[in-house]
């Protein structure tokens, strides 16, 4: 029995007439009558009873509408309780730089408008750092890269995290623009042993996934320059001190990216940067902390399916 049967017995008793009923909810008829049959059915009673002027309820009919009322009352006063009783709390998330220029700004205003009294605590910095802190329980959650817990979630400094892949994004040659060289729209990584390379070090996801990535390729890369600093680490593209390889999340606080920089897609099979939503163990977190987690991961597919996440795929979505 579901409250929707009910929600339609009341209204056919409440109206007189199965037409008016089906009107007023918006029903075809047909579809209408078929759920009483299922309800009379379900109890082993006749309910209503057809009369030339419409239908009136059964000796059994009444006494069930009166019951059903009762319960469509208790059933509206519980959902009145649960929206009045708002989530509150508080919940520290982590993005990286680049994430954060996508994410940061449309998960603070969806936790907004789901969890008003919910404090979030926003916390940018490069994934490394993040991973401390989350390991320091000075986070709930904090998107991060490290390719090492995609598959091994128990990995050495990940203690008993949740993890969970969001998305994968793809990577770029990100060059000056006053550049004059002419660079193709893709290139691979056996193409990139004489660019001289800006990157973060070892520590954060990123360099790890290319540090991989290179060496699958047998390729070594000409780091010039190590950067733990995405504003600085861009301000030494552009003033030509070398390229970077970034997803294109790197330059989503450009406006005027395509002024200042050349992006060169890198062509090679399975290079990305999978985003993992980590956390602490569901033992460990709250009720704002979970109802975030759901939050972000919402958030981030909205991002993705209406292309304001460009070079990006969802987890699920791929091949």
């Amino acid at each position: 029995m579901e409250l929707r049967q009910l929600r339609y017995f009341v209204r056919v008793v409440e109206l007189g007439s199965m037409g008016r009923a089906a009107l007023d909810l918006d029903l075809v008829q047909s579809a209408l009558s078929q759920q009483i049959s299922r309800l009379e059915g379900e109890l082993c009673t006749r309910l209503l009873q057809r009369t030339p002027r419409g239908v009136v309820p059964t000796e059994a009919g009444a006494a069930f509408f009166r019951e059903a009322q009762l319960t469509l009352r208790h059933a509206a006063q519980a959902v009145r309780a649960a929206q009045q009783a708002r989530l509150s709390g508080s919940v520290s998330v982590g993005l990286a730089p680049t994430t954060a220029s996508v994410l940061g700004l449309p998960l603070m205003q969806a936790m907004q408008t789901r969890y008003p009294d919910v404090r979030l605590h926003m916390v940018e910095s490069m994934s490394g750092h993040l991973a401390t802190l989350l390991n320091a329980r000075e986070l709930d959650l904090a998107v991060l890269f490290d390719a090492r817990l995609q598959t091994h979630p128990d990995a050495p400094g990940s203690r008993m995290w949740q993890v969970q892949p969001l998305l994968s994004e793809d990577l770029f040659l990100i060059a000056p623009r006053r550049d004059a060289s002419p660079r193709p729209a893709g290139m691979s990584l056996a193409a990139l042993g004489d660019e001289p390379l800006i990157l973060p070090t070892g520590p954060h996801g990123l360099r790890s996934t290319l540090d991989a990535a290179f060496a699958r390729a047998g390729v070594v890369p000409n780091v010039t320059l190590e950067v733990d600093s995405l504003a600085m680490l861009m301000a030494a593209v552009e003033s030509g001190l070398g390229s970077t390889l970034q997803p294109r999340a790197a330059v989503g606080r450009f406006p005027d990216a395509e002024q200042r920089f050349v992006l060169v897609h890198i062509d090679d099979a399975h290079v990305s940067r999978v985003n993992l939503l980590c956390s602490l163990s569901e033992d460990e977190l709250s009720p704002a902390a979970l109802a975030t987690r759901v939050v972000v991961r919402d958030t981030v597919k909205a991002l993705v399916d209406n292309g304001d996440w460009p070079g990006t795929r969802l987890w699920h979505h791929e091949p």
